[in-house]
């Protein structure tokens, strides 16, 4: 009898651990949510405008865009006020006819016929913010062509998707722009990029923005850890790189420096330093880190990465805690000491 009972509970551990694996990160069943999101393809609409319809535009989308409207005419296009109907008339006529725009809203129609994946993937990870935040308002998602300005701008109702800033990192566009948007930066311009980015600016900036308290270096790096990490809970199939923002070569660097990298920031006694534009190069978007590698082969961003790291050995020792409970717990201390990170 007793070699059946064990039998059975060695088979049952077999099973949840398998279970565990399988999900790692204690995602919740979200199929019960209601949401299907769609994008709304401003971008189509604005690029078969012609020029005597403006006017008539002009007034539908300051109705049908109170928000993203005035601030797409203002700070994307900086063409100025849309109550302004005839100077909008003029210089959105003249945009419109210009042979870079035309070719650059071609480029957008051909690499974006359809954002049937995206939708797909934004309804996903936006049921399980609704999971966690009930209340949450999911924004209006619009795409648009911005003239390389702004990739995912949050405004009072919407997100915008600045379709043009995702082409690819093969664009003939980017090269052109080298002076004001780095090749560093550029590459991360790919439609895989799309999803992260916008629910990172989410978490970012509604979810979980930065809190004034947040002054040593080991309290940026959970805080950026726990962004990481809970794109790890709402981005399943997302590649790890295009989480952090790095290239294959990059992420592998920085998986084969880990502890290295650990120790390097315990022997120069950074976790606790509060000097911020020091801080800030373990944070900011650069092509490598100067302190660390050969030959500038270092990976950037190495405080949100170790943050990550950190974070996630912190909930795969408490999987009793919720992605919820994690974000409300602003002790860096205990959760760095709860994770007994070793690097």
């Amino acid at each position: 009898m007793a070699r059946v009972v064990n039998g059975y509970l060695f088979l049952l551990i077999v099973f949840i651990t398998s279970c565990q694996e399988d999900n790692p990160y204690n995602r919740p069943d979200v199929s019960a949510i209601d949401l299907d999101l769609k994008i709304d393809r401003f971008d189509q609409k604005l690029k078969h405008v012609s020029r005597e319809e403006i006017l008539t535009y002009n007034t539908i989308w300051q109705h049908e865009y109170p928000y993203f409207y005035p601030d797409y005419m203002f700070e994307m296009l900086e063409i100025g006020n849309p109550k302004d109907s005839i100077l909008i008339e003029n210089v959105l006529g003249q945009v419109l006819q210009k042979k870079d725009f035309i070719d650059l809203a071609n480029a957008v129609t051909k690499t974006f016929p359809n954002l049937t994946l995206q939708e797909k993937e934004l309804t996903q990870a936006f049921k399980y913010i609704k999971y966690y935040y009930p209340d949450y308002k999911v924004p209006q998602i619009i795409a648009f062509i911005g003239g390389f300005s702004f990739q995912t701008p949050l405004g009072e109702d919407y997100i915008g998707i600045g379709l043009d800033m995702f082409l690819g990192v093969d664009s003939e566009f980017y090269p052109a722009l080298i002076k004001s948007i780095p090749m560093y930066i550029s590459r991360r311009f790919t439609p895989a990029n799309i999803t992260p980015r916008l629910i990172e600016t989410v978490l970012r900036e509604e979810i979980l923005p930065l809190s004034s308290t947040t002054n040593n270096t080991l309290q940026h790096m959970i805080y950026n850890g726990k962004i990481m990490y809970a794109m790890d809970v709402i981005l399943p199939d997302a590649k790890e790189e295009d989480k952090i923002g790095y290239t294959k070569e990059q992420w592998e660097w920085a998986k084969r420096y880990q502890k290295d990298i650990w120790a390097w920031f315990i022997q120069e006694k950074l976790l606790y330093n509060t000097d911020y534009p020091r801080i800030q190069k373990y944070f900011s978007e650069a092509p490598f880190t100067p302190e660390l590698g050969e030959n500038n082969s270092s990976s950037p961003k190495l405080g949100t990465y170790i943050g990550w790291m950190i974070v996630r050995e912190y909930m795969k020792r408490n999987p009793q805690l919720s992605l919820k409970q994690l974000l409300e717990n602003n002790d860096a201390q205990q959760i760095l000491e709860g994770s007994k990170f070793r690097g």
